[in-house]
């Protein structure tokens, strides 16, 4: 259910398309987009789209509710708001307008996103005007062209707007902490590859809970601890391999494997191919 009181200037922009296929293999998609010019009176109130929406304010203010979150959007301010959930917005009282750009995206990428962006809950994230008005004044050029470069360039404005946004929210002093714990876990990890590693010791050093340390670590890692293990182990080998006559057990053994059989395995999964075809192929290329 939608309602909604379109208080808004004449100059206002309101932009619609309707993605094909192409549009709806893109990572990021947009099938609405706009300028608005909100009055004191602007609102919208809505039980649910299947689709998020992106709020960025240039002048006056908004008010947007979920849940159990009502937060102020200032001048400056990005939201990411995921409309599969009831949700309300509108001018802010006391601040008379709400001129801010928006658009209605999704894909993939938008969903891998908002879990940086809302963890718990809706969060606005501050950037520059400079920094979102050229992505979004560029999927208002394109919304509606439907060919390829206009489809992907659409896709990669909302990559460059959300993007900026998930690395604006990570580098924040909230996150500082956060981000330097799971940095110490990892050059733990870069330094004692070879060596028999607990996860419960990295925890223990965290000073936090197990799930909650799994969480930041993927969060600022992109993976777990232990494919981080893996990998830090797997480059290391690589290097052996190319740099020295060492036997595949030897090299197994010196970046803490267990033995050859499950070093070859675990090789062979990462490179897709086995030790000695990496050695040949790589002693080739050279």
């Amino acid at each position: 259910m939608l309602s909604c009181n379109l208080d808004l200037e004449p100059h206002s922009v309101w932009l619609r398309t309707t993605p094909g296929a192409a549009a709806l293999a893109q990572p990021y998609r947009c099938t609405e987009a706009g300028l608005f010019y909100g009055g004191a009176r602007f609102s919208t109130a809505r039980t649910e789209k299947n689709s998020y929406i992106l709020f960025f304010t240039l002048k006056g203010a908004g008010l947007i509710e979920q849940g159990e979150t009502t937060l102020l959007l200032p001048p400056g301010q990005a939201l990411l708001l995921n409309c599969r959930q009831p949700q309300s917005y509108c001018t802010a009282p006391e601040h008379g307008c709400w001129h801010h750009y928006w658009a209605h995206i999704d894909g993939s990428g938008v969903q891998a996103v908002e879990k940086i962006l809302n963890p718990h809950h809706i969060t606005a994230v501050p950037l520059s005007e400079l920094t979102a008005r050229e992505p979004f004044e560029q999927l208002l050029s394109c919304i509606t062209s439907e060919t390829m470069p206009s489809i992907l360039r659409q896709s990669l404005a909302v990559h460059t707007i959300l993007s900026t946004m998930a690395v604006q929210s990570l580098e924040n002093d909230a996150a500082a902490s956060n981000r330097a714990l799971v940095q110490q876990a990892a050059e733990h990890i870069r330094a004692y590859y070879a060596k028999p590693l607990s996860l419960d010791r990295l925890v223990a050093d965290a000073h936090i809970s197990k799930s909650y340390f799994l969480r930041l670590f993927r969060q600022y890692i992109g993976t777990t601890p232990y494919n981080f293990l893996l990998c830090c182990r797997i480059t290391r080998a690589k290097e052996l391999l190319v740099t020295t006559d060492l036997p595949v057990g030897e090299v197994a053994r010196s970046t803490g494997f267990v033995n050859e059989a499950n070093f070859s395995t675990r090789f062979s999964a990462m490179a897709k191919q086995s030790p000695l075809q990496y050695r040949r192929a790589a002693r080739r290329g050279n």
